[in-house]
């Protein structure tokens, strides 16, 4: 039997698109989940080998379930990225007219992404959300609500008719969406590449979130995401999920890390994998001396200092 690829099901999600873009899944057994907590469980419990799923959006920013997920439970990493370009469909069942529609459903991630076409076009449906958009597709085809906003391409998957295409309410909208997997050696640097990490502060005190940013700043690392979440702790208690350009494998990187492992609680590194969009990070770095070459060559002054070389 061949390894398995979970994903957030059920069929017919812009999930399983992205998914099959990647050209390792013609070798792949792919299993839909019900949610992304268990996508990402069936990973760590062996279930499958890896668990691709949504984890933020050029709209409303941060998928908070997949965050969430991969900030507490056993260590998982991410090994790929993928960006997909997203429009809907309002799917209904045959027959049905716009003005028939009096509940509508999808994920909540896809709400901000058609509230002002909802407001326009159909201002008393009541909404409801949904495990998936696909998920919501299947609820209408079972007659729970009258109309789901998912991809066109779950139509027939539902036995549904596409009312209205290509709704967005903000142009170019992408997903981005990551291939998790239980920790092991990254892949090697290739030069456009992202590192991800989560970041628990030592104790609250006036400028610990600068701290935090200033060992990237010094360094010369752009971030690319800087998000917040609740560590459950109480009110006030967060935990930082980032985003950085470049891989572990950077000698400023490292450092930085290594840094931030000495001042933090704790530090969750999430993987260096290859960015989507392909674009290499700065070079040379913006900061003079934040250059990896520049960290190297101080590193070797070190060690001769050490060995009386200097």
């Amino acid at each position: 039997m061949p390894a398995s690829y979970a994903y957030l099901g059920p069929e017919g999600t812009f999930t399983e698109v992205a998914l099959r873009t990647l050209p390792e899944t013609a070798t792949r057994q792919l299993i839909p989940y019900v949610s992304v907590q268990s996508a990402l469980d069936a990973v760590r419990t062996g279930e499958a080998e890896a668990a691709f799923v949504p984890i933020e959006n050029s709209v409303e920013g941060g998928i908070t379930t997949t965050l969430d997920s991969l900030v507490a439970g056993a260590p998982l990493m991410i090994y790929r990225e993928v960006l997909l370009s997203i429009t809907f469909a309002l799917l209904v069942r045959p027959g049905t007219a716009l003005s028939d529609i009096k509940t509508v459903s999808a994920h909540p991630a896809a709400q901000p992404q058609v509230r002002n076409w909802l407001k326009a076009n159909l201002p008393d449906a009541v909404w409801e959300s949904a495990a998936s958009n696909a998920d919501a597709a299947r609820l209408v085809q079972e007659g729970r609500y009258d109309a789901a906003f998912a991809g066109e391409f779950a139509a027939a998957r539902y036995g549904l008719t596409a009312l209205e295409t290509g709704i967005h309410d903000a142009e170019n909208a992408q997903t981005r969406f990551v291939l998790v997997g239980r920790p092991a050696r990254p892949a090697a640097p290739t030069g456009a590449d992202k590192t991800s990490v989560v970041l628990w502060q030592r104790d609250d005190h006036p400028g610990g979130l600068r701290d935090l940013l200033g060992e990237f700043a010094t360094r010369g690392i752009n971030l690319m995401v800087l998000q917040s979440r609740p560590t459950g702790a109480g009110i006030g208690n967060y935990c930082f999920c980032i985003d950085a350009e470049g891989h572990i494998s950077d000698r400023r990187v490292a450092d930085a890390l290594m840094s931030l492992k000495r001042i933090c609680r704790d530090v969750r590194f999430l993987g260096s994998y290859p960015r989507a969009d392909a674009v290499a990070a700065d070079v040379p770095a913006p900061l003079p001396g934040t250059s990896d070459a520049a960290f190297t060559t101080a590193a070797d002054w070190v060690a001769r200092c050490q060995d009386g070389r200097f």
